[in-house]
């Protein structure tokens, strides 16, 4: 038996095959990929779209850069300017988080 391959038919409403499609797209998977983690009881999270990708790139990169600044702070080395600038960049971690919460 191992090895073997069975194949399956089923019947779906169109609500159902509605439903089915929607759920692979959003996850990235094939409808048949789809239903064979399903039935292995894996866990299934929808894929994020390129923008919310891109927003999480933005955080990191400014997240990188307060980093930057923070040590420049600690080692006696940034002015007070560098820190407003720091604070700035924190206000937009907090608006792209919120736009990130938002989908």
């Amino acid at each position: 038996m191992a090895g073997e391959k069975h194949h399956l038919h089923i019947e779906l409403t169109p609500e159902e095959y509605e439903t089915l499609c929607a759920k692979a797209k959003a996850s990235r998977l094939t409808k048949r990929e789809f239903i064979v983690r399903l039935v292995k009881g894996e866990e299934i999270k929808a894929r994020p779209s390129e923008e919310i990708k891109g927003l999480r790139k933005e955080v990191h990169q400014i997240g990188n850069n307060i980093n930057q600044i923070a040590r420049s702070v600690n080692a006696g080395i940034a002015s007070a300017e560098d820190a407003r600038r720091a604070l700035s960049m924190l206000d937009r971690i907090y608006e792209l988080m919120y736009e990130i919460a938002k989908e």
